[in-house]
């Protein structure tokens, strides 16, 4: 017999069938509500993810007008991803329990506030620090977006919408991007921030109006040792992986970094083991629905945002597109990526979850793949579209199947904290996959320019070896040698794509054989048709 109790038993049950009505309780009945709800935590969703990259566009404006440093770029990009990253499973907890729709309206508020001033700040430190704010306020939005989807609608519609919530995950990021580069091509850096505003209100607006109050009933006190212990590991991982690319990996600040982390996740685990009510029942990474869909949300991300950044760069350094046209070019992307994503559950429900998401995985590989040996400096755009559209349908297969394994597999009552797993995995996943990969691309481009620099005056050759947009902006100042340092940059980016793409590969084809060996079967015999206990 099914035991609805049992980990494993529920994820299999949520996952392959959605018309299991175990969690119904406080579904919306309102077909046209449910809706509503769902458009609100959509558009609540876009305005978080889009901030994560739409800054990324302006960083030579920010530079010019504020005076901010390479470091101090770093951080304004940085200090709101390091916040909402470590803030992720407390706050979630805390929706729980404190109600998730008050907690979504503060965390809407102080995003839209902290939003519109960093639009008057005169200095980088201001900005920073603005920045961090409006990551913790992220850390309130982003987890209860996805949990008040989960409880308020019935098991048969569930999957479904939480695919139409991570395909919107998925694309955020390329949609920031886009209308921030339109922002910049067309007016001053201030302006990045009225998109979010604009969204936020918006947000803000649709929860007043359609989002219920929910909160679950805990008796329990709150976890307070193992919130801080998760800060202190998430928060540290994401530093050291965030600052090692820029300061180097031997660098004080990486190191503490990692010894944060690593010594916080080992306390975590350590504390939430002997927890009556932990904040997250470690002991639940046995169910399969938990392990492979944390496992390949951490990959999609790690590799979808490492090219994210590849892309651009590409596109912007190698073929010499505008802002906006380079986000444009990432477009078809997002198109291919969100009806996979709403359509993934039932795939997986008829399919399979683990041939669905290792599919996905698989044709992941298959792209990076592709564009390494299509990406050249003459080749254009044309030759990558391909590589793009598959990305899409890869991550749409993966994504949407993994977030609904995860928040399957943990209790109603921890929707929040299931929520915010998801959410830190995706925001973990992300950084290491851009510094892992980055950081590998960077050493074969330097590889590759070296001969090159070694020709060049000191005052040229530095910033040539830093990376190819440092590489273009010495080539203004070059002269006669401008010519060949441009070739020269384009191609060692080019040259040097194999190696990181490979490794992106290698992980992709790793989680779909991690989730081939591990993921959740199907059993659907055993949700449908549960046999009589014995007496």
């Amino acid at each position: 017999m099914m035991n609805p109790h049992d980990p494993h038993t529920v994820a299999d049950a949520e996952l392959l069938d959605p018309t299991d009505p175990h969690t119904d309780d406080e579904a919306i009945s309102d077909a046209r509500q449910r809706r509503l709800i769902l458009i609100t935590m959509c558009v609540a969703l876009i305005a978080v993810i889009a901030s994560v990259s739409g800054l990324n566009v302006a960083q030579q404006e920010l530079a010019a007008d504020l005076g901010a440093t390479q470091s101090q770029l770093l951080w304004i990009i940085n200090g709101y991803t390091l916040a909402l990253a470590a803030l992720l499973m407390p706050v979630g907890a805390i929706g729980d329990r404190w109600g998730r729709k008050p907690i979504l309206l503060v965390g809407l508020a102080l995003f839209a506030a902290t939003n519109a001033a960093s639009a008057f700040v005169t200095t980088p430190e201001a900005l920073i620090t603005l920045r961090i704010v409006a990551g913790v306020a992220a850390a309130m939005i982003m987890p209860v977006t996805l949990s008040v989807i989960t409880t308020s609608f019935p098991a048969h519609e569930r999957a479904k919408a939480v695919g139409t919530w991570a395909g919107v995950a998925g694309a955020g990021g390329i949609i920031g991007l886009f209308i921030s580069a339109a922002i910049i091509d067309n007016a001053t850096w201030p302006w990045v921030f009225a998109f979010p505003v604009t969204i936020a209100v918006i947000a803000f607006a649709g929860t007043i109006v359609v989002v219920p109050h929910s909160r679950e009933h805990v008796e329990a006190g709150f976890d307070i040792a193992g919130s801080l212990l998760s800060v202190i590991a998430v928060g540290g991982i994401v530093l050291a992986f965030h600052e090692g690319p820029e300061q180097g990996w031997t660098h004080p600040i990486t190191i503490a970094g990692f010894v944060a982390g690593i010594i916080g996740t080992v306390a975590f685990v350590l504390v939430e083991l002997h927890r009556d009510h932990p904040l997250l029942d470690v002991r639940l990474f046995a169910n399969p629905g938990l392990s492979t869909g944390s496992v390949n949300l951490f990959v999609v991300f790690a590799v979808m945002f490492a090219m994210f950044l590849t892309l651009v760069q590409f596109l912007q350094a190698v073929l010499g597109y505008s802002a906006l046209r380079a986000a444009s070019g990432l477009l078809p992307m997002a198109v291919a990526m969100m009806p996979l994503s709403t359509m993934a559950p039932t795939i997986a429900h008829r399919i399979g979850y683990r041939r669905t998401v290792a599919t996905g995985m698989l044709l992941i590989a298959i792209s990076v793949v592709w564009f390494t040996l299509v990406a050249d400096p003459d080749s254009g755009y044309l030759p990558i579209l391909p590589t793009l559209l598959i990305l899409g349908v890869g991550v749409g297969l993966a994504m949407s199947p993994s977030t609904t394994a995860i928040t399957a597999s943990l209790t109603e009552d921890k929707q929040g904290v299931a929520s915010a797993l998801n959410d830190t995995v995706r925001e973990m996943g992300g950084a290491i996959g851009i510094a892992l990969i980055g950081s590998i691309l960077n050493a074969q481009y330097r590889s590759n320019i070296t001969p090159v620099t070694d020709t060049l005056p000191p005052e040229l050759a530095e910033p040539v070896k830093e990376g190819i947009g440092g590489a273009l902006a010495a080539a203004r100042q070059a002269g006669p040698d401008s010519a060949t340092i441009i070739d020269a940059a384009r191609n060692a980016f080019a040259d040097g794509l194999g190696p990181a793409m490979f490794v992106a590969a290698a992980l992709c084809i790793a989680a779909a054989a991690f989730t081939t060996f591990i993921g959740i079967r199907n059993r659907p015999a055993a949700v449908t048709q549960p046999t009589a206990s014995a007496p």
